[in-house]
């Protein structure tokens, strides 16, 4: 007989003990991911790859940072901004309440979907906490039309 059954071919209580929490890992999960979000979510997901570092890469056009508003490049742990025309600003991606991705920008503030902090676009300062250290500034070169993460 089986240790996962019991002596009447049913499964056994450690069977559906385990087979109940891998159900719930999965929903928690899901339930984590950002898939299906709308709303102004301008998160860019990492693309397959090598995982070699890319930085001195272009990231993005000028053009596909929104006056006012910023992208999230989840694969490069960077958010860029463009608080005011022609002015560009990039910060760490993670918020530092608990490393937690930032998912979009929108109202001149950087969200955190975990817990709610919110960070000043132009300075990556705390807006609302829990946060309470602002986003660490990246370097960026603007080149023309191109944003490039400096290496």
């Amino acid at each position: 007989m089986s240790t996962s059954q019991n002596h009447e071919g049913r499964p056994g209580r450690r069977a559906v003990v385990v087979a109940a929490g891998a159900a719930s890992v999965a929903a928690a999960l899901t339930a984590c991911t950002n898939q299906g979000e709308s709303g102004g979510s301008d998160v860019v997901e990492p693309a397959a790859g090598d995982g070699t570092d890319t930085r001195g890469t272009a990231l993005a056009r000028t053009a596909d940072i929104p006056e006012g508003g910023g992208k999230v490049f989840a694969d490069q742990g960077v958010v860029v901004t463009q608080p005011r025309a022609g002015e560009f600003k990039a910060f760490s991606s993670n918020c530092t309440h608990q490393s937690c991705a930032v998912s979009r920008v929108a109202d001149g503030a950087i969200h955190c979907p975990c817990h709610g902090s919110m960070f000043d676009a132009s300075t990556g300062a705390v807006a609302h906490g829990p946060a309470t250290r602002p986003l660490p500034a990246r370097k960026i070169t603007v080149t023309g039309d191109s944003i490039t993460l400096a290496p």
